[in-house]
């Protein structure tokens, strides 16, 4: 149905505006794609996560991951019924884990250096995870955002060690190493997904 949608209001744009090529026209059909899908998608998740008492929960969670996920990269799911188990996940099930899961005094300290060190790794070895659609081929660009990637995460844990609300330093333990999970090669394998830079690079 989204599909059909965005195919009707690309054909109408490209009526409009003669000049736009097939390359041209298949960036403005994915732009649709994600603008006209992710807005359903994003009702429905704050409505589960409403309805699971973790609202306001989730949005902090968002605020916190997607930062780091924007310039990390991770695995996009191929369904959008997929995307938004990925999303409940990723947002909701690290506000649920920051919530139910308490982590303090050392315990804190010591599982936020592990899970640090074990994303740095990850970031070193594989950000940005770029995707098929979204290749990142500039070498200055991939630096950037890895070095981006790097710098968001470490500020993050360290205002996780430092803060005493124990909600907000699990939310940013357990939803940094979910959103690090993503960009493995082990999640791009599960989840059928290609790192654009490595298809591109070798054509």
């Amino acid at each position: 149905m989204i599909d059909k949608i965005c195919t009707k209001l690309t054909e109408k744009i490209r009526k409009q505006n003669p000049e736009i090529d097939d390359e041209r026209a298949e960036i403005i059909m994915y732009g649709l794609q994600i603008l006209i899908g992710e807005l359903p998608k994003g009702i429905i998740i704050l409505a589960i996560a409403y309805f699971l008492g973790i609202f306001k929960l989730t949005l902090l969670a968002v605020l916190i991951i997607a930062p780091y996920r924007c310039v990390s990269g991770g695995v996009h799911m191929k369904t959008h019924i997929g995307c938004i188990i990925y999303t409940l996940i990723l947002y909701s099930g690290s506000a649920l884990l920051g919530k139910y899961f308490i982590l303090e005094g050392n315990v804190k300290i010591i599982s936020a250096i592990i899970v640090w060190a074990f994303c740095m790794i990850m970031i070193k070895i594989y950000a940005p995870a770029d995707t098929e659609n979204f290749p990142i081929l500039r070498k200055k660009e991939r630096l950037q955002k890895q070095i981006f990637s790097y710098i968001i995460l470490t500020l993050e844990f360290l205002i996780a060690i430092i803060i005493s609300n124990t909600t907000i330093s699990g939310i940013i333990i357990f939803g940094d190493l979910i959103q690090t999970l993503t960009i493995t090669r082990f999640a791009y394998n599960i989840t059928k997904n290609k790192y654009g830079h490595e298809i591109y690079a070798s054509n």
